[in-house]
């Protein structure tokens, strides 16, 4: 088992990024995943860009600092919202099911949860995984996936461990 897993948080938002609206959501992202026990190592508000946001997610899993990226923001209509196109640049395994039980839950709450457009992936020994930009839906998304991504983490991160002897 794996001790302490490092997280960081790509807040995706092009008010937030130019000062004119706070980020909620990726402070509310960091308060629960260190909650769970993870290690927060990086924090970034970046804007709606999909080279920008594809350059930071790369960076990131690249570099190895980080065992889980979570994104806040971007997914759902607007023409700005590119954080899925982005995550897909970057990963290069799938993993549909984290987002579509995000999905499945959320509707339980509020029947728009099914226009969330996130997704999660895997590059090299990280895990991607898109959360909505709502502080409310952030919470209540990572308090029901908590577990399995504890779970996806610790196999995830024991292969890697296990190919590098």
């Amino acid at each position: 088992m794996i001790a302490l897993k490092r997280f960081a948080v790509i807040t995706a938002s092009d008010s937030g990024f130019a000062g004119e609206r706070e980020d909620i959501s990726g402070p509310e992202a960091i308060r629960m995943m260190e909650a769970f026990g993870y290690q927060n190592i990086a924090y970034q508000m970046l804007p709606d860009d999909k080279e920008v946001l594809t350059k930071a997610m790369r960076e990131i899993a690249d570099s190895g600092v980080a065992d889980l990226i979570l994104t806040t923001g971007g997914t759902g209509f607007s023409v700005r919202d590119c954080t899925p196109e982005a995550t897909k640049a970057v990963i290069e395994r799938e993993v549909p099911g984290i987002p579509e039980a995000m999905r499945w839950f959320s509707l339980g709450f509020t029947k728009r949860a099914m226009l969330s457009r996130g997704m999660a992936g895997i590059r090299g020994n990280t895990l991607i995984v898109n959360l909505p930009g709502s502080p409310k839906a952030v919470k209540e998304c990572l308090e029901y996936i908590q577990d399995s991504l504890d779970h996806g983490l610790e196999i995830l991160l024991a292969e890697a461990s296990n190919c590098a002897r």
